[in-house]
Order: structure tokens, then sequence, then C-alpha cells
């Protein structure tokens, strides 16, 4: 967190929190959803301010309830999470890197959803994989040893029958099937924060 945010918590440590403004996308892009877009249910504009980014990805952080939120001064700003708190990105470097910009270290476990979406966990990180780079990380898995069709895939989903595995960085990760669904319960994350009622 920012020295200067860390500061302004001390000087004003009750401001009220904001909630519904921010949002991330399933492909880590930041948006300000306005009042508009809050009642239409509307993703929001993009942010595209790179020092602004920059500022969100640093102060970037989660509370005791699984809510996840940026610090923006002495506020925090809810964000309201289209997937994970994380989205993953291939990486000819790092094997995947993070909306923050941060490289995911060693990957200790993933899984496969019914709909199609891969969930990667490294310690307490919890990324799902930018689905514009599921092509290029599907060829990276293995079911039974050999590389998988779509088809062998989708009848893993169906059954979980096989081994699958996930070749990252010189190492086999085992791969579970997941209900899309309970992604948020499993990981222990809200996807749309909101204010405790008193």
């Amino acid at each position: 967190m920012d020295e200067l945010v860390k500061q302004a918590l001390a000087k004003w440590p009750n401001v009220p929190h904001c909630y519904g403004w921010l949002g991330l996308d399933a492909r880590g892009h930041w948006r300000m959803r306005d009042q508009q877009a809050q009642q239409q249910q509307l993703p929001g504009d993009r942010i595209a301010h790179a020092a602004l980014l920059s500022f969100i990805n640093r102060n970037y952080a989660q509370d005791e309830r699984g809510c996840w939120f940026f610090q923006n001064g002495p506020q925090r700003v809810y964000v309201n999470l289209e997937a994970t708190p994380y989205i993953a990105r291939s990486d000819p470097q790092h094997g995947f890197v993070l909306q923050t910009g941060a490289p995911l270290a060693a990957i200790d476990a993933a899984w496969l959803c019914d709909n199609g979406t891969l969930i990667l966990r490294s310690d307490h990180i919890v990324a799902q994989v930018d689905d514009r780079d599921m092509a290029q990380v599907l060829a990276a898995l293995r079911l039974d040893g050999l590389a998988s069709s779509d088809e062998a895939l989708l009848a893993w989903l169906e059954d979980a029958e096989g081994n699958l595995v996930l070749l990252h960085d010189g190492k086999e990760i085992a791969v579970q099937p997941l209900a899309y669904a309970s992604v948020p319960q499993i990981f222990g994350f809200r996807q749309a924060p909101q204010a405790d009622k008193d």
C-alpha cells in the first residue's frame, strides 16, 4: 500500500466506504461504474489512465469478509468482480501475469470449470485465465499423458474420468473439475460487495 494512502487512513479513519462504482471484468480491465451503469447492470467504462491503473493495482486488497477493494486515500472503494479477484494472462517470460502486472508465482492448483474456464491458485491468489489466452493454455493440458482434443476435454468435464494435468514451469499440476457457479463460495470472495447492515 502506498505511504500516502497509509497517512490518509491515519488522518481520516472514518471515511464512508464506496460500493458499486468500481468493477474488474473477466479480462482484467478495471471499469468505472457510474450511477447509470449501476442501475442498468452495465460493466461501466474501461479505465485507461496509466497512473490511475497503477495506483489501483498497488492499493488493491481484501477485507475480512472476502470483499476486494481499492484503498483510495482514506476511502475503501469496493470492487464488483465479474469473475475472480485476479485475472491471469499468459506471458512468454513469466508464464502468467496478473492484471496488476505482477507475475503469478508457482501455481499450486488448477480447476477446469464446467463452462470451460480455467482457475489457477498460487498461495492466496485465485485467478481466472483470460478467455483470449485459453486456446494457448488448453494446448498445455494433458489427459492421461496425451494432448487432449476439445472433445476429450468436454467428455472429461462431463464425467471427470482420467488424469488431467496442466504443464507449467516444468511441472505437472493436477486439474480438478469445478462448477463455475461455486467459484466465489469455494474460494471465499464476494463478487458484489455490499455495506453491512447495522
